[in-house]
């Protein structure tokens, strides 16, 4: 042990900003959690706010406004979880079958990029294309006599429009999993089934599927632990007061109730309740992945 740790000690020591800046971010704020047991008020502090128990909590599940962000979030990214597991796992099929390598790996680079791309930028690249008022979009829909479609003027396109890009950002960069599972697959299967005369179809129907669904497997469960997260870059971005109704989700729920109206008790503990079930969800994600696809961390 000692001579490796002599051997080592730089690397260790390297790690030692890193531990610095996760203790100072991510564990130190840990304390302000009581706030979610008390009517905080900045001006009077942690010592001289008022303890109100679990009523925080109890406005939680009594306030028409906070039921319905939970259950915009849940709707949200449940269909965000699904087509992000379902369409990088056919994309990856079917780029798998394209023979020619300089076009896979273009095919490849482009549908990447976007992953490598701030919301911010994406946010305002599709505020200009997606806008009734001569969006690009939209113009190309009046040409066929479509239109104008209110993507982000109406609660329902709005879940739509969110959905949608989400996946076109994502799923370039989830596909990078599938196509690392598709070089693991023996290429003697595909050989023995091309002398017993299995098309390219049924090689793909029950040689590529059946051997990618314990990858999907794993990926899906994993993925249940960001239910409640419906992604805060995105929605901030996108969102206002005409889609509040069905776009308002958790996270910019408490940032608008703690930053804008100062209800930071309140704020504290929708953002506990929903760590405390994401926490729930991710260890059971984990047995899952285990008990079914034979996955484990640690």
């Amino acid at each position: 042990m000692r001579p490796t740790l002599r051997r080592t000690w730089p690397l260790h020591f390297m790690l030692l900003p890193a531990l610095a800046g996760l203790i100072v971010f991510n564990y130190v704020p840990l304390g302000g959690i009581v706030m979610a047991f008390m009517d905080y008020k900045p001006w009077l502090g942690f010592d001289h706010s008022p303890w109100i128990g679990l009523d925080h909590f109890r406005a939680l599940f009594e306030r028409e406004d906070s039921l319905q962000v939970i259950w915009n979030t849940l709707i949200i990214s449940v269909f965000k979880i699904i087509f992000n597991l379902l369409v990088p796992f056919f994309f990856a099929i079917l780029l798998n079958e394209v023979r020619i390598r300089l076009l896979t790996r273009t095919i490849q680079t482009m549908v990447y990029l976007p992953h490598f791309l701030s919301w911010v930028i994406l946010g305002g690249i599709l505020v200009n294309f997606l806008s009734t008022d001569g969006g690009f979009v939209n113009r190309v829909l009046g040409a066929i006599g479509i239109g104008p479609i209110p993507f982000l003027m109406h609660g329902d396109w709005f879940r739509f429009t969110v959905i949608v890009s989400d996946v076109w950002k994502e799923f370039g960069y989830g596909t990078i999993v599938f196509i690392a599972a598709l070089a693991n697959i023996d290429p003697a299967l595909y050989e023995a089934a091309e002398v017993d005369g299995a098309s390219r179809w049924k090689q793909t129907l029950h040689i590529t599927i059946p051997s990618l669904l314990p990858m999907a497997i794993v990926v899906g469960t994993l993925s249940l632990g960001n239910i409640l997260n419906a992604g805060f870059d995105q929605i901030f971005n996108l969102y206002n007061s005409m889609v509040m109704n069905k776009g308002d989700i958790i996270d910019t729920f408490v940032y608008r109730t703690a930053i804008l109206e100062g209800n930071f008790g309140f704020a504290t503990a929708v953002g506990l309740f929903k760590s405390v079930v994401s926490m729930v969800l991710i260890v059971g994600a984990y047995r899952l992945a285990y008990q079914y696809a034979n996955y484990r961390v640690f």
